[in-house]
């Protein structure tokens, strides 16, 4: 019986394409230019002699021998691309420390650690909850997700992944809902404001990028955490100031409106280390977030 297999650099070629739907993202995948994936994918259509991809407006479709194939190569890459990295990573390396806001971990970091698990399958985390500003050391952290002003702390290494967008939401349950959507940002003057003691700057900051005189706000209930203030606002209980990317899930669901749209605040989302830190898993998991904050927005 033959055990022939096909010629396995230009299979490879083919399954990233085919997995990613461009020839420009397998070649940034593989560290090699698009020309040379083309020619692998050319070349393996010539033994099989058959076409694997057809053009399709600005894309690739694969006709049916080509996603027969691309199925059955992706049976065969992906365990061993899982049993690659699990006899990298010995199941002794110590989990990453990582250091985020509780709020930030609970509404964002915890949905989704079943795709991070899917993505990154060697990287384990300790996650840890703190509303605290680590210190210059980060101590008792190998890294830290925040939302910051800069300049950070010089004692560290800062990958930074996206810039603070802020804004009011509030719940379709809230009893002005219909009355505040497409009004003016000059309709919050009349309302309580619901905020957080842990980001007190943000209502002034939304104001004032608004045109709008921060001491003519009216500050309504306080909480300790952001966590809490989106749980009273989803619960039709005022006006709350939120991150983009904390409520965008909310607002695809329907639960949270925001009318008045997003404003950048001169802050950021950044992954700190400490300086010098030269674990490899950071790059992947400062990679990885950044796609998950672009993927927040965009959905």
């Amino acid at each position: 019986m033959s055990r022939d297999l096909p010629p396995l650099n230009a299979l490879r070629a083919f399954e990233a394409t085919a997995r990613l739907g461009s020839v420009a993202g397998a070649a940034e995948e593989l560290h090699v230019t698009p020309g040379a994936v083309s020619r692998q994918i050319k070349l393996l259509e010539e033994a099989l002699g058959a076409r694997l991809f057809t053009r399709r407006g600005r894309g690739l479709a694969p006709p049916a021998t080509g996603r027969r194939l691309g199925e059955a190569a992706a049976a065969a890459f992906e365990p061993l691309r899982k049993a690659w990295a699990e006899l990298r990573t010995p199941a002794t390396a110590p989990a990453l420390v990582l250091g985020c806001p509780g709020s930030l971990l609970a509404r964002w970091m915890i949905p989704r650690m079943e795709r991070l698990s899917a993505d990154l399958p060697e990287l384990r985390l300790h996650l840890v909850a703190s509303e605290a500003t680590p210190d210059e050391n980060l101590s008792g952290l190998g890294a830290a997700l925040l939302i910051g002003n800069p300049p950070w702390p010089p004692g560290w290494e800062v990958h930074r992944l996206a810039p603070e967008r802020i804004g009011p939401v509030l719940s379709p349950r809230h009893p002005s809902h219909h009355r505040l959507q497409g009004a003016p940002a000059e309709a919050l003057r009349g309302e309580p404001l619901l905020h957080t003691a842990s980001r007190p700057s943000a209502w002034p900051e939304w104001a004032r990028r608004n045109g709008l005189d921060p001491e003519a706000l009216q500050m309504g209930t306080g909480f300790d955490h952001l966590y809490y203030l989106l749980e009273a606002a989803a619960a039709g209980l005022g006006v709350a100031i939120a991150p983009e990317e904390l409520v965008a899930d909310d607002l695809r669901a329907g639960r949270l409106a925001a009318p008045w749209g997003f404003v950048e605040t001169g802050g950021e989302w950044a992954l700190c280390v400490p300086r010098g830190n030269t674990d490899p898993r950071i790059g992947a998991l400062a990679g990885w977030l950044g796609e998950q904050l672009a993927r927040s927005i965009d959905g």
